[in-house]
């Protein structure tokens, strides 16, 4: 593992890549590269969404390698980011497609909806991983690879780092569906629109405030443990590769 930490992140979109940027460079103590596979970051064209993880995942499947680790054209990470959001569990395969709900029953995809009651947000984030793990056609997931389930959507990450102390945007947080809508909804000059520019605008007090997120949002907790976790187990890789 070289100094400059080498990350591959497959996502719904280009802006849940600024949060979880963000989000890194709170978690992780050495400095890092984050490359965006999917949506492409070289065709600005390409519409995001959870199709786009699918359809990506689809595609690795058939490599036909046990995990994303044992691919070849994958030597240069050191660690994979699988993110969709937790809306997904409301959604439907035919939301992206009659061939894609076709493919979902003969391929034996996890079940779309998926989701239970909220709060807890486990109960969903729990079977959407099992969905995700499904479309990578692996009962679990790499050593090195991470499956990051914010709940209901990055967006709330982003609630808690700018608005710490906003009650009623913050209400059901892990919850709701709507957060996008209510942060484009705030008053001027507080309101955020979902761009890239905008977010990123935002991103160092996601950074700053990655603690207060932890606390309020169960998930970013989970995506802090695992991404520590494969951190620690690179370094002890690492220092033992050195002493040899």
């Amino acid at each position: 593992m070289s100094e400059l930490l080498k990350i591959a992140l497959i996502a719904e979109g280009r802006t849940d890549m600024v949060i979880i940027e963000a989000a890194l460079k709170a978690i992780l103590p050495r400095p890092f590269m984050l490359t965006l596979l999917q949506p492409e970051a070289t065709n600005p064209g390409i519409k995001g969404g959870w199709p786009v993880v699918l359809k990506w995942c689809r595609q690795s499947r058939t490599n036909g390698y046990a995990s994303l680790e044992e691919d070849p054209t994958m030597y240069q990470f050191d660690f994979f980011i699988l993110q969709i959001d937790a809306d997904v569990a409301h959604r439907s395969y035919s939301d992206a497609g009659l061939e894609i709900e076709q493919e979902a029953l003969s391929a034996g995809w996890g079940v779309l909806p998926c989701f239970h009651s909220c709060p807890p947000p486990d109960g969903t984030v729990s079977n959407l991983r099992s969905v995700l793990l499904s479309w990578l056609g692996v009962e679990q997931a790499g050593a090195r690879t991470i499956l990051c389930i914010p709940s209901k959507s990055t967006e709330a990450w982003l609630a808690v780092a700018v608005y710490p102390h906003n009650l009623s945007l913050l209400k059901d947080l892990e919850c709701t569906l709507n957060m996008e809508s209510r942060l484009a909804a705030l008053a001027r000059p507080r309101r955020i629109r979902k761009n890239v520019r905008e977010y990123r605008n935002h991103s160092g007090l996601v950074t700053k405030g990655w603690k207060t997120v932890r606390e309020l949002c169960s998930q970013a907790e989970v995506f802090h443990r695992e991404c520590t976790a494969i951190y620690n187990l690179q370094e002890k890789l690492l220092q033992e590769t050195g002493s040899k």
